[in-house]
């Protein structure tokens, strides 16, 4: 596959200019006249004594309405590498976006003013950027390797979040919420005009278009520790959340984000040919896709039953299933895709995930059914009610293989395996032409 050129600062070592610090870390606050003055020197102190480059550290003052502002300037005085930014407008997407845009730091980092993340991962984090090994840098809270403290609801919803990217953007990153992160500035510049989300949704918004854009995204596992007295509105960032998605969905299917213009100037060049990168890998051995799809069926019902259970709590018995099943569902045509049936990129993912939705719909009738069904019977006990589903569950996956092989992820020899052997012949016949001549 041909690339159009990139710039030849892209992907290569950076060199940060005399005076300018190697490193501008942003710590975004509202109204954290308690927590930043503590904040802000464990970072500096952390920074002297462990970090191998130069650094600065700008307070983003989002709006405060308390004494943080009067605090970070405070604090700019007494220490020569802290600088603040005050912005007239809330949200975290806004104080970065301002910040990194007018850094001139080569690598850009924010983290949440808890330090609920150890700082001994920061280092792991920018080393990569450093050396031109990666475009950006995040830290994960869902890997291996990961020591994480927190309560069972935040745990959940920030895998159902992940899970959801994976399904509905083909998010290929694992965690897009953890409150630290790292992006070469070259990368950056390119990047923040084309994003808009002013608050949470920022990160996410950011990950999926260095990811369309062919960038290298690092993880870094983290400790991380669940700060108790968070001010994050959870349900209403959810909320926000899933129509930040929906946004950027939209944007990327009606082109105002110029994905091939971006990745034309920051993709890394591919290491395989075009015709070496069909949209599927057709692994359609039977026996191999049974496995594959059992593996993935258990790990979705798994899933499916801790979101059933969680939705119980809150609403009924119907409403729950069908929420349920929604989301387990897209998840399970995501990673069915890619690892069952071997399709990768974006190329027939939105209809896959459409396709996906009609088969989920049969499921969902049969469990429905057998839900009212048992409720016919008198008062099902919720053990009664979760048999119920997870049979019914059993019986839909039989018929889900059938039709995910059969119909939503069956190779199309005109579009595909066609389009690839043709295009071979062609240039078999011109190479003949050629000897011939």
């Amino acid at each position: 596959m041909e690339h159009a050129a990139t710039s030849p600062a892209l992907h290569q070592p950076i060199h940060a200019e005399p005076g300018i610090a190697v490193l501008d870390v942003t710590i975004p606050v509202y109204n954290e006249e308690l927590d930043l003055a503590e904040c802000v020197r464990r970072l500096h102190l952390h920074l002297t004594q462990h970090f191998p480059y130069s650094f600065a550290i700008t307070v983003a003052d989002n709006a405060s309405t308390d004494g943080t502002l009067e605090i970070a300037e405070g604090l700019s005085r007494e220490f020569e590498e802290v600088s603040v930014m005050h912005l007239a407008e809330k949200g975290r997407g806004n104080a970065l976006r301002s910040v990194w845009e007018a850094s001139k730091s080569p690598i850009l980092a924010y983290m949440d003013v808890d330090l609920s993340t150890d700082l001994k991962a920061l280092e792991p984090l920018v080393a990569p950027l450093v050396s031109g090994h990666s475009d950006l840098a995040i830290g994960t809270r869902l890997s291996r390797g990961s020591q994480v403290v927190r309560g069972p609801k935040r745990e959940i919803i920030s895998r159902c979040y992940n899970l959801l990217l994976r399904g509905l953007l083909q998010a290929n990153f694992s965690d897009a919420q953890c409150g630290f992160k790292a992006i070469r500035s070259d990368v950056a510049q390119l990047l923040l005009p084309h994003t808009s989300d002013p608050a949470w949704f920022f990160d996410t918004e950011l990950l999926v278009l260095a990811e369309r854009c062919g960038l290298r995204v690092h993880e870094v596992p983290v400790d991380w520790t669940d700060d108790p007295n968070s001010k994050v509105d959870v349900v209403a960032t959810a909320v926000a959340d899933l129509r930040g998605m929906a946004r950027v969905s939209k944007e990327l299917v009606n082109g105002r984000i110029p994905v091939q213009q971006l990745r034309s100037a920051l993709a890394r060049p591919s290491l395989v040919s075009e015709a070496e990168e069909p949209g599927s890998t057709a692994k359609q051995g039977l026996l191999g896709q049974l496995i594959r799809f059992g593996v993935v069926g258990v790990a979705s019902t798994v899933l499916y039953l801790l979101l059933f259970v969680m939705f119980r709590w809150v609403a009924d018995a119907q409403l729950a299933n069908a929420a349920a099943l929604l989301l387990s569902a897209i998840a399970n045509t995501a990673v069915n895709r890619t690892f069952t049936f071997g399709h990768r990129g974006t190329t027939g993912a939105v209809r896959h995930q459409f396709h996906g939705l009609l088969v989920f719909g049969l499921g969902w009738a049969l469990s429905a059914g057998a839900l009212w069904g048992v409720h016919q019977l008198g008062s099902p006990s919720r053990m009664v009610e979760i048999i119920a589903v997870v049979l019914a569950n059993l019986i839909a996956t039989l018929v889900k293989f059938l039709l995910f092989r059969l119909w939503v992820f069956r190779a199309a020899p005109d579009q595909e395996t066609t389009s690839i052997g043709t295009e071979k012949l062609l240039k078999k016949g011109i190479k003949h032409i050629q000897e011939e001549a």
